[in-house]
């Protein structure tokens, strides 16, 4: 099993080696590990918890700057909250040969249950799909019912705000990152 190295160690090694370890706490995406490369990594930080949190912070500045954030390396803000967000597997979907879904996120899956459950699932992804354009769903699942993600996902639906979704988003993103690194054998 994959191992993360010590904080000073990732500090110091090449961009595409920080990429694997950035791949492993979050879902692979470029842009997410662009928009890292570009704002984060060269800020301090001591552990993974302080980068992860610096992380978040970051994006939420980039939703918060979203009609403001210029386009850099060709990305503009809302194609760049898009892509980071929707590097996430939809929640219960059975991957597709053509997606792949990271070992980490493969094992958050499976305890989301049966048949009945996907297809229910299914039905709420694509309700949230057409309200929020771009956007995939995003929850801490760890320790959740079925149940109460489901009310959760239909809950914010019915709110409709979707710049509170991208928020939510991102601190999903983080939450989940910072139990992947406590899995990955790192002291947080």
């Amino acid at each position: 099993m994959y191992q993360l190295p010590s904080i000073e160690e990732f500090r110091k090694s090449s961009p595409e080696e920080q990429k694997e370890v950035i791949d492993h706490l979050f879902e692979p995406c470029d842009s997410l590990n662009w928009f890292i490369q570009s704002f984060v990594i060269h800020q301090r930080f001591e552990t993974y918890t302080q980068f992860i949190n610096l992380v978040r912070s970051e994006l939420e500045i980039l939703v918060n700057r979203n009609g403001f954030f210029a386009v850099r390396n060709g990305y503009e803000a809302n194609n760049l909250i898009n892509d980071i967000i929707s590097a996430h597997p939809r929640l219960g979907a059975q991957p597709k040969a053509t997606t792949q879904l990271s070992q980490h996120s493969a094992e958050e899956q499976k305890k989301l249950g049966g048949e009945a459950m996907q297809k229910k699932l299914a039905e709420l992804n694509e309700r949230y799909e057409s309200t929020f354009p771009g956007l995939r769903y995003v929850v801490f699942v760890n320790g959740r019912s079925r149940d109460e993600i489901i009310v959760n996902m239909e809950e914010r639906i019915k709110r409709n705000d979707i710049e509170l979704e991208k928020k939510e988003a991102f601190d999903a993103m983080c939450d989940i990152a910072l139990d992947r690194a406590a899995k990955l054998g790192v002291k947080l």
